[in-house]
């Protein structure tokens, strides 16, 4: 309290006509001294995160009007002085369980639950760990996976050097000021662009939340809290009634059947979920020959068919029926793989049923058939990333051709779709140049994948992923790529073995 009044002592003099309040703001940050303030300066952000949920508003609670004294209300206790932050004060030291400064939460916590996201929570108080803890057994959170960790921003920051970082981290930290902005400065350089952040802190401050907001924080929240607070930030990040979540889709098709689309997209599918702990859904749309049950060893009562057949009925309670848990991140939308009936829906219908899945999971696959109807065409055009996996023959060239001019030319905005050429160096067949494959197509291809019978034959008569079969193949490693190109994550670096490790075989 002494230091903050020092602070105030230094920094602030409220008789003094000429101090602005952007000056007092940047001078509290540490980044102008007093004497040499230009009129107009723009506050260096550097790194930034994610886009912000939280834009900057009149009617935001730590926001006054800038006629105001409040607008230069200084950090920390002497926030009290002002007014309107004793008001704010008095209420969240007031409000019961279930109340904050965003008034009655018990009413606004949407019922919907978050999709299947990743958090990781980084606190430095024990009460902050329950609390999170607490919350992420709500069964509004029961598709998320929260993990839960002391230590505060430096074990954020020394964990993800090493790691992807999550899809929302929660940050608590009773820091301000240039060391804290520093730290973030260092966490925002190890984050992925769309890991959206939240910081816990210790004291209502108008300065530090407009700061943070700046630097793309997408919340900053100040206990008193409840489970329930935390639950409706969450909930608000991911379900925008105005921008609902819907994950990233990634189709991939073959240029003509036989050429191995559904073993790529199943293996690539496993790595995202493995290799980059992203949460995924994989959709096997080819409801005649579906093999993806066979190859995750899975044979489900209920499938993507029945979805199809009352696309009306399907909610998230139903949906999570249909879905069928491969691993702890990878779910499975099986196909009938039957042939006693004819699977005849209309392009709609297949729309509908995507749009619901979308809201489960930060990135669907889609395993499309080598067929070419309207509803296969809708979603190829209408998907985030496009796979086409192709052969090194005449015939699979010219389709790819065909396919890549079309998708390029109705998505000029997109980038091309990712080119993989399986089923190279085949025993006396003759195969096109890949340099032909890449001055046809204007773009090479991003993954070539040797001809490995043994491999790929064994992994599938056993139900088993590449990885799992031979996690150090070139084929293992080639889906770690690709996985990374179509998330736009990169997989964390292989941990260095100690000496005691390799010496006791670790």
């Amino acid at each position: 309290m002494a230091d903050n009044r020092a602070l105030k002592e230094d920094f602030y003099d409220e008789d003094d006509p000429f101090l602005d309040a952007s000056d007092v703001e940047r001078m509290m940050l540490g980044e102008a001294a007093f004497d040499d303030l230009p009129e107009e300066a723009d506050v260096d952000t550097g790194h930034r995160f994610g886009a912000s949920a939280v834009e900057l508003d009149d009617d935001d609670p730590f926001l006054v009007d800038d006629e105001t004294d409040a607008h230069s209300a200084p950090m920390g206790d002497e926030a009290v002085d002002n007014p309107l932050f004793a008001e704010l004060q008095s209420e969240l030291e007031t409000a019961p369980m279930g109340e904050s400064l965003y008034g009655e939460i018990d009413s606004d916590v949407p019922d919907q639950p978050v999709p299947r996201i990743t958090i990781g929570a980084f606190c430095e108080r024990s009460e902050t760990g329950a609390l999170v803890s607490v919350a992420s057994e709500d069964r509004r959170l029961s598709k998320a996976h929260v993990d839960v960790q002391m230590g505060g921003l430096p074990a954020a920051i020394e964990r993800y050097h090493d790691e992807t970082t999550p899809n929302l981290l929660i940050i608590e930290t009773g820091m301000r000021g240039r060391g804290l902005f520093d730290q973030l400065e260092e966490l925002a350089g190890v984050c992925d662009p769309d890991t959206k952040v939240v910081i816990v802190g210790a004291t209502n401050d108008i300065v530090l939340y407009r700061e943070l907001i700046k630097r793309g924080v997408s919340e900053y929240l100040v206990p008193p809290m409840t489970p329930l607070h935390l639950i409706r930030t969450i909930s608000e990040l991911f379900l925008d009634p105005d921008q609902p979540f819907a994950g990233k889709t990634v189709a991939f098709i073959g240029s003509k059947g036989g050429v191995g689309s559904s073993t790529i997209a199943h293996n690539c599918a496993w790595a995202l979920t493995e290799n980059l702990a992203q949460d995924a859904v994989l959709m096997d749309m080819d409801l005649s020959w579906g093999t993806a049950g066979l190859d995750f060893n899975q044979d489900p009562t209920q499938t993507l068919g029945d979805a199809l057949s009352e696309p009306e009925r399907l909610d998230d309670a139903l949906l999570d029926r249909l879905l069928v848990r491969c691993t702890d991140r990878l779910s499975l939308f099986s196909a009938p793989a039957t042939l006693d009936r004819d699977w005849e829906f209309a392009p709609q219908d297949y729309e509908n049923v995507l749009e619901k899945v979308r809201r489960q999971a930060p990135f669907v696959a889609l395993d499309l058939p080598h067929v070419w109807l309207p509803w296969v065409k809708q979603t190829l055009l209408s998907s985030d990333e496009v796979v086409l996996t192709v052969t090194p023959d005449l015939a699979s060239l010219r389709n790819a051709k065909n396919l890549f001019d079309l998708v390029t030319g109705a998505r000029p905005n997109d980038e091309p779709p990712k080119v993989v050429v399986n089923m190279a160096g085949m025993a006396k067949r003759p195969e096109i140049p890949l340099k032909d494959f890449a001055d046809a197509l204007g773009t090479p291809p991003v993954l070539v994948l040797p001809f490995e019978p043994q491999l790929f034959g064994k992994a599938a008569n056993n139900g088993q992923m590449i990885h799992e079969l031979d996690p150090k193949s070139k084929a293992a490693d080639g889906f770690g790529h690709l996985a990374s190109l179509v998330t736009g994550r990169t997989p964390p670096p292989p941990r260095k073995k100690s000496f005691l490790s390799n010496l006791f075989g670790g």
